[in-house]
């Protein structure tokens, strides 16, 4: 500082990044930023130059001797974030793809909230878009659901593009809560939320029956906003083996493809006609036809099939073609 006064030279380089590693050990030593700069003007008043006239130069020396110092503590904050983030995604990701033991990987979930003496579920959102952790959406669905329930054992990230929320098994208010600001922080999105289950492994089953539920509301046209994965098992059953299930659509339907104009308008009557609860006014209005052409298209399919939709020996049969149709993209992928 007498340099200073007496010379107008300010600190250099050497003597700048000096201070900055100075308040980056203070950080790391658990220093508070104010204790920091109380210290720093402290000893500041003690070395204060006497008698001098170039009061304005030292308070300059002073001025970026602080913003030094804050600058290194700063960087040693953000290292630390970064440290913490990088182990918080590691974690995620060893979480739910089921990798690591589970003794250690639940001494880790601790650090984050997560106790695998208890059952979680999963909930699983997607947009339009794909999202990753810091962009708007994620964080206004996270202040959101902080916010109407805090952060009690809680964790939201995101996972290829998604939202993801793990929550205690016996707490679905929040796995619903945070499903509908989903929907609506991403426009008209869907999520789909997993049963619970107990231990690490636990939470890669809820996460991967989220998965599937939205998969197969994808494939047969579900348009609900939640989907829950406890109300879609009829699905993955369905198609265990999809060798099965692919030769009973071959079988079952597989004569429609030699209708006139394919098989599309005659599959698109039979989900209408069973979604409806075999209602055939109903069917009708749905798909804008008049009661009398859905019944001639209903008589072309037992024609052409054998079996007839009208009739309950025949109707779960075709049901259940119909629903493997969907999930297997049947006729596209192949016949």
């Amino acid at each position: 500082m007498a340099t200073v006064a007496a010379t107008s030279q300010e600190p250099d380089a050497t003597e700048v990044e000096r201070l900055r590693s100075f308040g980056e050990q203070a950080a790391v030593n658990g220093t508070t930023l104010r204790a920091l700069v109380v210290h720093h003007l402290t000893l500041t008043r003690a070395a204060w130059p006497t008698g001098t006239t170039g009061a304005a130069r030292v308070l300059g020396a002073v001025q970026l001797a602080v913003e030094a110092l804050c600058e290194g503590y700063e960087r040693a904050q953000q290292l630390a974030v970064r440290e913490q983030e990088a182990a918080r995604r590691e974690f995620i990701d060893d979480l739910l793809y089921g990798r690591g033991e589970s003794v250690f990987l639940a001494e880790r979930a601790e650090r984050f909230g997560l106790r695998f003496s208890h059952a979680h579920a999963v909930a699983v959102a997607e947009g339009p878009a794909p999202y990753t952790e810091g962009d708007p959406v994620p964080r206004r669905v996270e202040s959101a659901v902080n916010s109407r329930f805090g952060e009690r054992s809680i964790l939201l990230t995101t996972k290829d593009g998604r939202l993801i929320c793990i929550s205690p098994g016996d707490q679905q208010d929040v796995l619903t809560y945070f499903a509908k600001q989903a929907y609506a922080a991403t426009d008209g999105g869907r999520a789909a939320i997993g049963r619970p289950h107990p231990g690490a492994g636990g939470v890669v089953h809820s996460y991967q029956e989220a998965l599937q539920a939205l998969d197969v509301a994808s494939r047969i046209g579900l348009d609900d906003p939640v989907l829950y994965a406890a109300g879609l098992l009829v699905y993955p059953v369905l198609t265990r083996d999809r060798q099965a299930m692919a030769d009973l659509v071959r079988t079952t339907l597989g004569p429609l493809l030699k209708a006139r104009g394919g098989p599309e308008h005659y599959l698109a009557t039979l989900t209408a006609y069973f979604d409806a609860g075999c209602v055939t006014t109903q069917a009708a209005r749905h798909l804008s036809l008049s009661v009398r052409a859905l019944t001639y298209r209903l008589e072309r399919i037992h024609q052409l099939t054998g079996a007839d939709p009208t009739d309950p020996r025949h109707r779960y049969t075709l049901q259940t073609a119909v629903i493997g149709a969907r999930i297997l993209d049947w006729p596209a992928k192949g016949s």
